[in-house]
């Protein structure tokens, strides 16, 4: 039963891209909820507290996403705002994903410096594009980067190093199409499969208030990041694995470190009733493990 119209609470992160995807669940709601109010609280994460932590080194599961989770069990907050790429496997009893807004274009972006044909030296924190940016540039070395996106073009654009890799979803809902010293080569899904609900904005709440908001979301973005969040509920993973899962128009993308790059073609009426099951079958076919 949908409650009434009222005031909530959103808690997001502070950063400008949050903020950007927080806006744009708060008019999507306003858009489905006449009459309800919206307050931001921004809130500051372990994760963006700790700038100098490798991420691949200490783990980034729940990183940036528990305190926001903690302002929802203690009713501080009636929503939580996240890049679903960002939310572990499993959450606190108690809370539920209500839904998701439509994705963004999925795929993943290369930013290098101009004038640099083949970059020598990558930054990225992510062994997942990593590995697979490496059957690119076999030559390259990696390094580590970390901040905002503006940060991390800066660092790029100052020669930190000659490339970097962001998500084109991120560039888009930040409105940056250029940057002065760069180009922007987009990655095709096959030549680096992205992270798990990686360009879908995930609305948390507690779980008996998920009526509340679910109808206001979309389906189509359900269906796809319910069938990779499958995998990553039986893999586990995070920002420290070289693992990813990506169903688009159709065709899931899979890739892990046990079985390379695989894919199938899954018509969206099986997923929508199968996704547990197409998981279970496939995790157990490419005899894939966490380990």
């Amino acid at each position: 039963m949908i409650k009434p119209a009222k005031d909530y609470v959103v808690a997001t992160r502070k950063s400008p891209l949050a903020m950007a995807q927080t806006e744009l669940a708060i008019q999507a709601l306003e858009a489905k909820i006449p009459g309800a109010g919206f307050r931001i609280e921004k809130m500051v994460t372990t994760g963006d507290r700790q700038k100098e932590w490798s991420l691949e080194q200490k783990g980034g599961k729940g990183l940036f996403t528990k305190e926001l989770e903690d302002a929802l069990l203690e009713k501080r907050a009636d929503l939580a705002i996240h890049s679903a790429k960002d939310l572990p496997s499993e959450m606190p009893t108690g809370l539920t994903i209500a839904g998701y807004l439509p994705r963004e274009q999925v795929h993943d972006v290369l930013v290098i410096r101009e004038g640099v044909d083949e970059p020598k030296v990558i930054a990225t924190g992510s062994p997942r594009r990593r590995i697979q940016i490496r059957y690119l540039y076999p030559k390259a070395e990696f390094i580590e980067i970390r901040g905002n996106v503006d940060t991390r073009l800066k660092k790029i654009a100052n020669g930190d190093a000659d490339a970097t890799i962001l998500a084109a979803a991120g560039l888009r809902r930040l409105g940056i199409d250029s940057w002065e010293g760069l180009v922007f080569k987009p990655l095709s899904l096959d030549e680096c499969i992205p992270a798990v609900g990686q360009a879908a904005v995930a609305l948390q709440c507690r779980s008996e208030d998920v009526d509340t908001f679910k109808f206001a979301l979309h389906e189509e973005t359900a269906l796809a990041v319910d069938l990779e969040r499958a995998f990553l509920k039986r893999l586990g993973g995070g920002c420290q694995v070289a693992f990813a899962v990506n169903y688009s128009e159709g065709v899931l993308r899979i890739y892990h470190k046990q079985c390379g790059k695989e894919q199938r073609k899954l018509p969206p009426e099986y997923v929508a009733e199968h996704s547990d099951k197409i998981a279970e079958n496939l995790i157990e076919q490419l005899e894939l493990s966490d380990g």
